[in-house]
């Protein structure tokens, strides 16, 4: 396939906001080529085996110069790849696409326009500041705040700009603000008009300061206001009051440690985030295929008809389970014989996508609990298979053995201490820059102990989040005090529990 370059715009910061041709030209990718505005979120959409190069340009820090990356974009698609280049914001909207695509055309090679959600409504949308309004402003202008030094005039028109239009945008200007200010009083504009500036415009660490022209660069010499952000001046500024909607979130601002595994935390970080939660996913915990490579799960798997009761403790459990169910050519209709009881709504519905209803679902959820529920269906003809973690507690298979079951608890799965570097969260910790951790089971527990050399003390101050009791008591008997313990042990019960805390 000839090679080809899809110049994307990935958006003004939140990963939510790339459109879906974009995520479709990332994901056919052979490279990805980024810059520093793009969320790397978005990396996640490339196949595993794409080149992925960071091209970002930050002020007086810059990867590569623009000529260098504008050849890069030229050797990868002469090697006949489909290159995917990234751009904050829109590529047409001062991202140096016209000049990307102009060199690629004079090399005589094909690329596509994939524009994004521009920053300057964007960000100001999500600061709850409309560009237009039919009662306010009729007109709006994007300017560059950081012209080409090499020019030898100004190409900015400040006399019919700073009056003639209703609201103006200034994308890259916070290092230039005394300049701009000072032109668009010069030129007309009343030093009283309103102006905002956003920064980190739609992500979770969006800081809004509401100011005058007149005031605007002293106020961000004063709060220590960094790029990047947009300038906006206009009267739309005062709708703020009223649409202010993205900052006001119940978690807004609030980081949060989460110490998940890799492929489970997605669910979480979600939900803290649509709450306007800055989620930091450093998993403290891998799940891995059993020590003995699923053997005994597959020995049970079967002799599945020796059994009469089947046990899932968790989703992992479920997972695991039907993967190897899967594996020894059987479906769910291998299951039609048994009863089956499973621990938390979560697990139940991990088994409903299977088409199984569970039996027995206790509405507490933790061992003690289903323990209970089954005893009056238990005797001494009962065979239990429990398919379950390596590092569960043992109360569920000693209590049905006590009522006279046969239980065989198989390994089908087993959580180890993640890899990967924590030096950074450690420093997050030692700076007081994480509010919250939240832990979702025992081994979140133990294991972030070890990731952060069993430091507790560095855990004082930041409010610990258990997603029940049993991971509450797991904290305390590492002397750690939890401060939140979801009374529902599930994802929603712990984030309900958490916005309760934090209100």
């Amino acid at each position: 396939m000839a090679g080809k370059v899809y110049l994307i715009g990935a958006g003004p910061g939140d990963a939510g906001l790339l459109t879906i041709k974009g995520r479709e030209c990332i994901e056919k990718a052979d490279v990805v080529v980024y810059d520093y505005l793009a969320d790397k979120k978005l990396l996640t959409y490339a196949s595993e085996n794409a080149e992925l190069i960071y091209v970002g340009k930050q002020a007086n820090n810059h990867t590569m110069k623009q000529e260098e990356i504008n050849q890069l974009l030229v050797d990868k698609a002469k090697e006949d790849k489909i290159v995917a280049r990234l751009k904050g914001g829109d590529p047409f909207v001062f991202g140096r696409g016209g000049e990307e695509a102009l060199e690629l055309r004079d090399n005589g090679l094909p690329f596509e326009i994939v524009p994004g959600v521009t920053s300057a409504i964007a960000a100001a949308a999500y600061a709850g500041i409309p560009v237009t309004h039919r009662k306010v402003a009729a007109s709006f202008a994007v300017i560059t705040g950081h012209e080409d030094p090499s020019r030898a005039e100004s190409g900015i028109n400040w006399k019919n700009l700073a009056v003639g239009i209703d609201t103006l945008v200034f994308l890259m200007g916070v290092g230039n603000l005394p300049h701009i200010t000072k032109e668009l009083i010069a030129n007309g504009r009343p030093g009283s008009t309103p102006a905002a500036l956003v920064r980190w415009g739609t992500k979770t660490q969006q800081e809004v300061l509401v100011t005058t022209v007149a005031d605007a660069a002293a106020d961000v010499e004063k709060h220590g206001l960094k790029a990047p952000a947009i300038f906006v001046v206009g009267d739309v500024v005062n709708l703020r009051d009223k649409l202010q909607w993205f900052d006001n979130k119940k978690l807004f601002g609030k980081k949060v440690l989460v110490t998940r595994a890799r492929q489970q935390a997605s669910k979480l970080t979600g939900k803290l985030e649509a709450l306007g939660a800055e989620c930091i996913e450093a998993p403290a915990i891998q799940i891995q295929a059993p020590d003995d490579n699923y053997a005994a799960l597959d020995k049970s798997i079967a002799g599945l008809n020796t059994y009469n009761w089947l046990i899932f403790t968790s989703i992992n459990g479920v997972e695991y389970f039907f993967n190897r169910l899967e594996n020894s050519k059987l479906d769910s209709r291998a299951l039609g014989h048994l009863k089956i009881a499973a621990i938390g709504d979560s697990t139940a519905e991990a088994l409903r996508k299977y088409g199984l209803k569970a039996d027995i679902v206790p509405q507490e959820f933790k061992a003690e609990a289903i323990l209970a529920d089954m005893l009056p269906y238990i005797d001494n003809n009962s065979n239990i298979l429990l398919p379950r973690a390596k590092e569960a507690r043992e109360v569920l298979p000693e209590g049905l053995r006590k009522a006279g079951a046969k239980v065989d608890v198989v390994q089908c799965y087993k959580t180890v201490t993640a890899a990967g570097d924590y030096s950074n969260i450690i420093k997050k910790l030692e700076n007081k820059e994480i509010d919250i951790i939240t832990f979702t089971s025992s081994s979140t527990v133990t294991n972030l102990l070890k990731l952060i050399n069993n430091k507790i003390e560095l855990l004082d101050g930041v409010t610990k989040a258990c997603i029940g009791p049993i991971t509450a008591q797991t904290c305390k008997d590492n002397n750690i005090e939890p401060d939140i313990s979801a009374q529902t042990y599930t994802i929603d019960g712990l984030v309900e529990k958490i916005v309760d805390f934090v209100e």
